[in-house]
């Protein structure tokens, strides 16, 4: 499966970044993509970095780009996930799953803290969903932080976990940046799976998009700080010998 992700300059324009999104869409489809991934709301920007809370997010105009999107996806037959807030009975902090001829699937945030937990309510589903025989896990930024949030995706034998980041600073803080990668390289190895993450890229970017192979290898990493394209040929694999024995320890692990 050919999977891409976009990083770019995500602001608090709602209609720019749909624009934005829209473009990388035509470029993927051009490319033959099946899959597709955005940063951590990417549609409407994240508090208070590009808009001061969710109360300035114009909900009615997210719902109207989601379904222009779900149309695109159906017209085009291509798949997205796209970060974006979003408002129910609460607001969430939402990766949106867009698939052709399908209902729109998606995975709340739980990793609440500082600013998250200033804005969103705390999500509760599994963030696991199947394409084409392939095991996904989605996970949002500050997850990452933690093995359980993952743990959780190799009891269920995710082929791929996908990363949306939205980790900028108004400094270029490199040292951030080289712990992030290291978070989820950490996250790759430690569950024996292949790990994408995508991130926004403005002012300076704090966490890769890239991609990491199943002994924590950097399969594919995106120039920081500008806004690029990276597309994958992903393929199921035979662990080898270092593979099989982290995943022979973790299913050992799992029942202790």
């Amino acid at each position: 499966m050919r999977i891409a992700a976009y990083q770019f300059a995500v602001s608090g324009n709602i209609s720019e970044n749909y624009n934005e999104i829209v473009k990388a869409i035509y470029l993927a489809k051009n490319e033959d993509v099946h899959l597709i991934i955005f940063p951590e709301c990417a549609l409407t920007g994240y508090p208070p970095r590009n808009i001061p809370d969710p109360s300035s997010v114009d909900f009615d105009l997210v719902q109207t780009m989601c379904g222009k999107l779900r149309s695109m996806a159906d017209e085009n037959d291509i798949s997205f996930i796209i970060g974006t807030i979003f408002k129910e009975k609460e607001i969430y902090n939402r990766a949106m799953l867009f698939r052709p001829d399908s209902p729109i699937a998606f995975y709340d945030k739980r990793a609440l803290w500082g600013w998250d937990k200033d804005n969103f309510a705390k999500g509760s589903r599994d963030g696991i969903f199947e394409m084409e025989g392939i095991r996904f896990g989605i996970r949002i930024c500050f997850e990452v932080r933690f093995p359980e949030f993952f743990r959780e995706l190799y009891r269920r034998n995710t082929d791929i976990d996908l990363v949306l980041f939205h980790d900028v600073a108004d400094i270029d803080d490199k040292e951030r940046y080289d712990l992030i990668k290291g978070h989820l390289q950490t996250r790759a190895v430690e569950n024996v799976t292949t790990t994408i993450s995508v991130n926004a890229v403005s002012p300076f970017q704090t966490a890769p998009t890239m991609v990491v192979g199943k002994s924590g290898q950097c399969i594919k990493e995106c120039v920081r700080n500008k806004p690029e394209l990276l597309i994958y040929d992903f393929e199921k694999t035979e662990n080898d010998l270092g593979e099989k024995g982290r995943a022979s320890i973790s299913d050992e692990l799992l029942f202790i």
